[in-house]
């Protein structure tokens, strides 16, 4: 039972980070996560909470600041839940990020591998090709840390400059026509959330989430939108009256130009609707699908498996070294896009997409007879479904190609895999989410020789 005490202050050294950033201290026999903490900083902690295994503080005092302490560079950090790095040296955040991902293959996977490598980016700012602003009254930005209190920003360093430029024409329309912003607790009110996608050849598609079915003073919106934005591709309503959190509706209106952009990644051409999925960072998405597509090792005679394909993006990177790859997903829209996409990029003949739940069509392709040399699978957070690791091993891959986003779930994952013959070969990390605690991961999981 620990003898902390909630409102007192306790002499710490931070040993090392949480998932979220935060610095961890080991104090009287327990974890103390310490927001803004940096790894060997030693000063006094303010206990502010204590849960059943840890507690949470902050800096009280600080004795000892660590060399990679920087000031941020974003006046809303902290109050913005956006970024979770900006008072730490790039070097560190990376370090720190490498390290999470080894711990957690050792403590959950029980995987002695190292993770050799972790990609920085070039750019740590104003990386992101996608945006989606709440709005409320007043206020076009971000949530505050773990609430849904909207914070005014009016220029992240995270996103384009279009996208700071889009933001404020909209501002200026909704305070100069008093168009309301939507209320979540109410549910009244109009404008929900701004999205904003960017291009590399520096187009911005924009699109306004409603409570209704059309917008007030709509020529004046997008005459202040194509006056901030010279290269604005197309504006779009999406129509979204339910009272959940999901962000964007079912039903989708041109209001003006087209409701596409294209963009290339690894060499394809991809055309990419508002609700289409794409990685936000195109350069470090370059990075992390080139080292899936080495850890596949192909040699152009391969039949690969993809999970989770979504549009096609690593299928169609895989197919041009493949014999032939099958693609599956579970959102329709998703795999005609990737039918779409194969066609535009030459590749049709060397892939066949499917739509399902992952589960049960892995099942089907393992019973259609389908041994697959190379599956490669980049699952949603919450990682592979029991059932999935089981039919992958059924199947008998020589090897596993897993993308992750989350650790944990991947290290959870690992641990299955190796309990069905399957053990962990190599693991890099690729930060694709510069100044946030996101990191994703790049692991060749190999069939142990029967």
């Amino acid at each position: 039972m620990s003898m902390l005490k909630e409102g007192q202050v306790y002499p710490a050294v931070i040993e090392g980070y949480a998932s979220g950033g935060e610095g961890v201290a080991r104090v009287e026999g327990m974890a103390v996560f310490v927001k803004g903490a940096l790894r060997g900083e030693r000063g006094s902690v303010l206990i502010e909470h204590i849960g059943h295994s840890a507690a949470w503080g902050r800096i009280a005092k600080l004795l000892e600041p660590s060399s990679a302490r920087i000031g941020p560079d974003c006046p809303y950090y902290g109050a913005c839940g956006g970024c979770q790095f900006r008072h730490m040296a790039y070097e560190e955040e990376l370090e720190a990020k490498r390290r999470r991902v080894e711990d957690a293959l050792r403590r959950i996977g029980g995987a002695d591998v190292p993770v050799s490598v972790i990609h920085g980016a070039e750019n740590t700012r104003r990386y992101r090709n996608k945006v989606q602003f709440p709005v409320a009254d007043g206020a076009i930005g971000y949530y505050a840390g773990r609430t849904h209190k909207v914070v005014d920003i009016d220029d992240c360093l995270l996103q384009p400059e279009l996208d700071t430029l889009c933001r404020a024409a909209v501002k200026g329309w909704m305070e100069r026509f008093r168009v309301p912003a939507y209320d979540e607790r109410s549910g009244k009110g109009l404008i929900r959330h701004l999205f904003l996608r960017t291009n590399s050849t520096g187009e911005v598609l924009c699109c306004l989430v409603v409570n209704g079915k059309k917008l007030p003073h709509e020529g004046e919106l997008m005459d202040a939108l194509r006056a901030a934005a010279p290269t604005l591709a197309g504006v779009v309503l999406s129509v979204n009256t339910r009272k959940t959190n999901v962000i964007l509706g079912n039903e989708f209106r041109t209001l003006w130009g087209r409701d596409w952009l294209e963009e290339t990644l690894c060499g394809h051409a991809f055309r990419l609707s508002v609700p289409s999925f794409f990685q936000v960072n195109r350069a470090q998405t370059e990075v992390l699908y080139r080292r899936a597509l080495d850890f596949a090792a192909l040699t152009g005679a391969e039949t690969v498996v993809e999970l989770y394909c979504g549009i096609g993006t690593i299928s169609l990177t895989l197919a041009e070294r493949a014999k032939r790859v099958i693609g599956v997903e579970v959102v329709p829209q998703a795999v005609a896009d990737a039918k779409e996409n194969a066609r535009r990029n030459g590749l049709a003949d060397k892939t066949r997409f499917e739509c399902g739940d992952a589960g049960d069509l892995a099942a089907k392709l393992e019973r259609e007879g389908v041994r697959p040399d190379v599956v490669v699978v980049d699952p949603p957070r919450k990682g592979l479904a029991p059932e999935v690791v089981d039919t992958i091993a059924k199947m008998g891959p020589d090897r596993v190609v897993y993308v992750s986003c989350d650790p944990a779930t991947l290290a959870r994952d690992v641990k299955r895999f190796g309990e069905l013959g399957y053990v962990p070969a190599r693991a890099e990390a690729v930060d694709l989410f510069p100044r946030t605690a996101h990191v994703e991961t790049v692991m060749l999981l190999q069939r142990e020789a029967s």
